[in-house]
């Protein structure tokens, strides 16, 4: 049984089979469709406080910029670092 393609169809054959060719794909690797390989999302731990204000509670992990309320403490509120640092084993409260 022959099929009229259009013009389009054999451009796009010529195409495939070029591909085929320049990456040596063998007939038995275009029988199926392969299963696609699960992506799995990484494991979201929750944030471990490392600073802690005794009154207000506010917390940060100790990543990225300082937040306003550490350097509030810090500054005008007359705290020290090590103050604020949680100690270990001392949870966070979050």
């Amino acid at each position: 049984m022959s099929t009229m393609r259009t013009a389009e169809q054999e451009a796009v054959l010529r195409s495939v089979r070029k591909q085929i060719d320049f990456w040596q794909i063998q007939a038995e690797e275009l029988a199926g469709i392969p299963e696609p390989v699960p992506v799995v999302a990484p494991v979201r731990t929750a944030p471990v406080h490392r600073y802690r204000h005794p009154i207000t509670q506010a917390t940060w992990d100790g990543e990225g910029g300082q937040p306003a309320w550490l350097r509030e403490a810090l500054t005008r509120e007359g705290y020290t670092v090590e103050e604020l640092r949680l100690k270990d084993g001392e949870t966070s409260g979050a």
